[in-house]
């Protein structure tokens, strides 16, 4: 197969993957953390052991949809930090696009967050908790880079900054957890409160010079 022929079909591969994948986050939309391989199969119009081939199996699949989401979630923190308003505008920002996006789609949260309590798990090698822990650390280290390039952190701002990036993704999850079960409050109740508790050391931390600031 010559290289025209090679690309060809890993587009159509790719085009597959992404067409599974719509219809796993389908049927995740509608069951929650409920969602089965073998309802995700039947979505898609294909066998499981057609589904296990593409994922190999519950975990693979769990991977898939955490990085699609993982990225457009990381996009647009990005897009927030970097927006043309003051520091404090861009702290709110920030933590308002991460809980507005688990309010905008709770059931696929819940699904990357938290095991199907209702439900026999069909994988009884499928740990949740195992998977959804590098989502949040990848969550963490890019925070952390961001704040390393943007704020002059002194000595050892590269260490100061990954206890950050992790401190604050940490903060976001357990508050955003909580408040997606039992809006107690406003979003913007939470996202002002938050960063009342992360203004003090960010307010009197310097630019680096010649970044993009923070």
């Amino acid at each position: 197969m010559d290289s025209r022929g090679q690309s060809a079909q890993q587009q159509a591969a790719a085009q597959r993957r992404r067409q599974l994948l719509e219809a796993a986050e389908r049927v995740v939309l509608r069951d929650g953390p409920g969602a089965s391989m073998n309802a995700i199969a039947a979505e898609a119009g294909i066998t499981k052991p057609i589904l296990y081939r593409h994922f190999g199996d519950k975990g693979g699949l769990y991977k898939a949809l955490a990085k699609r989401h993982t990225d457009a979630l990381l996009d647009a923190l990005r897009a927030a930090l970097d927006a043309p308003a003051e520091r404090r505008a861009r702290v709110e920002a920030t933590l308002d696009t991460y809980l507005a996006a688990i309010e905008a789609n709770p059931q696929v949260y819940r699904f990357l967050m938290h095991p199907a309590e209702d439900a026999a798990p069909l994988d009884q090698s499928f740990d949740i908790g195992r998977h959804s822990a590098p989502l949040l650390r990848r969550l963490g280290e890019e925070l952390a880079k961001v704040i390393e390039e943007r704020i002059d952190l002194g000595p050892d701002g590269g260490q100061r900054a990954r206890i950050w990036g992790h401190g604050i993704v940490g903060m976001m999850h357990a508050a955003g957890d909580w408040w997606l079960g039992e809006r107690p409050c406003a979003r913007q109740e939470l996202v002002t409160t938050m960063a009342d508790l992360l203004w003090g050391r960010l307010a009197s931390a310097a630019d680096r010079p010649g970044g993009p600031g923070f």
